[in-house]
């Protein structure tokens, strides 16, 4: 198997590909994305690599800013058209986090952006099962 082919969107392109709505951070648009993830578990957010990441995300709860700010998120996307409380909203303010909501779903909005050579955190996919 090849090497999987990266590409490093910004949070601009993301925008456009997710038909996002910015709440927070329209000033970081230009602002480089490595690599994305998708949970609605924060404890798996605190287990590996974030730095640079883009997070999707259905959960809509002053947690998820408070788990992406020690887990070093570079923005959080909430699908299904989730809309933040005030509070979260302010945290990522407090925090320069960028908040963006897109009217997909999970499954859709990874498709989107990984079609568009946005990968997931591992660095490449070595062995994958085969089927028979």
């Amino acid at each position: 198997m090849s090497d999987i082919k990266r590409k490093t969107l910004s949070l601009a392109d993301i925008k456009e590909l997710l038909c996002a709505e910015v709440l927070v951070g329209e000033d970081k648009l230009h602002m480089p994305v490595k690599a994305g993830t998708a949970s609605d578990l924060m404890s798996d957010m605190l287990t590996g690599y974030n730095d640079g990441v883009v997070l999707l995300t259905g959960l809509c709860n002053i947690q998820v800013i408070r788990t992406c700010v020690i887990a070093d998120v570079a923005a959080v996307v909430l699908v299904r058209g989730k809309q933040p409380n005030e509070e979260m909203v302010n945290q990522a303010l407090k925090h320069a986090l960028p908040l963006l909501s897109s009217p997909f779903t999970m499954y859709t909005s990874c498709g989107r952006l990984f079609a568009k050579g946005l990968r997931g955190v591992e660095e490449k996919v070595s062995t994958l099962p085969h089927s028979r």
